[in-house]
């Protein structure tokens, strides 16, 4: 993929004759072949809530089940979606971080307690980084899909990884706390609603805690809601999740990183 083809970011947003509304992007996170069918449902139920586009964070490998673009169908599927005004995002590659010798107590609370072994890039090195990126951003141009961001599992994204990234012309990445342009350098700051639901507690509280951080994101330029596919699982989530899209949309544009991305950068003349 060339830099003229990586840069071209299609400033849908720009163009929207509601620019200068706030913005709300709903991400869908974990997509792969073995997940399409809850991921089906969630864009599909959300497209009822007003969100007709989303960014889709598709797992090239994931958990080692096989190449995400080699499965035709899914292909197929994603292009569909991006023709909607969806986008595809290169999330990971495999989704896995195997446990290592003699981890001190922070590596092993972000990478085994916080997320459960997922977090693929939160320690690799520049040079595994970047094959793993470029081999994920050329096996989606091969299937015709235009990948402009990479995010990271979990939101791990190491100081090695995110280097790498931005070698590999991605455009953007996001962490937790806020996005980021890779061609630019600009940080900005969205904290993102997102629910952990592997225990009663944990799912108790991601509600108690996304409720107070929706009310102090009402009056933020950006609102954004990442949703994975177990979260449809647990009613009391996904019930909290339409809820919150329902406010937060009230008031906002739905949009992706992409065009949200391409508008940020129309507005200072790039």
């Amino acid at each position: 993929m060339t830099g003229a083809t990586a840069t071209s970011l299609s400033p849908i947003f720009a163009l929207s004759a509601e620019a200068d509304r706030r913005a709300l992007i709903v991400s869908v996170h974990d997509v792969a072949p073995a997940t399409r069918v809850m991921a089906e449902k969630i864009i599909t139920e959300i497209s009822h809530h007003q969100i007709p586009v989303s960014s889709l964070l598709v797992v090239p490998n994931y958990h080692h089940r096989g190449s995400s673009m080699e499965d035709r169908d899914f292909v197929r599927w994603l292009h569909d979606l991006e023709t909607q005004g969806h986008e595809a995002v290169i999330h990971g590659y495999f989704h896995e971080r195997p446990q290592r010798v003699g981890e001190n107590v922070r590596d092993k609370f972000l990478t085994r307690l916080y997320t459960s072994g997922e977090g693929e890039f939160y320690d690799l090195s520049y040079d595994e980084s970047y094959r793993r990126i470029t081999q994920a951003r050329d096996d989606f141009a091969k299937a015709g899909l235009k990948p402009r961001g990479f995010v990271a599992p979990a939101w791990l994204l190491g100081p090695a990884a995110e280097q790498a990234a931005t070698a590999a012309e991605m455009e953007y990445t996001t962490r937790l706390t806020g996005v980021r342009d890779l061609r630019f350098g600009d940080n900005f700051h969205a904290r993102t609603l997102t629910y952990s639901v592997r225990s009663s507690w944990r799912r108790m509280a991601s509600l108690a805690w996304n409720g107070v951080l929706a009310r102090q994101l009402a009056g933020a330029g950006l609102a954004r809601m990442s949703i994975h596919p177990v979260d449809r699982e647990h009613p009391e989530i996904w019930n909290q999740i339409l809820c919150l899209i329902d406010r937060l949309v009230a008031d906002r544009v739905p949009t992706t990183y992409r065009d949200w991305i391409a508008e940020r950068r129309t507005r200072r003349g790039v």
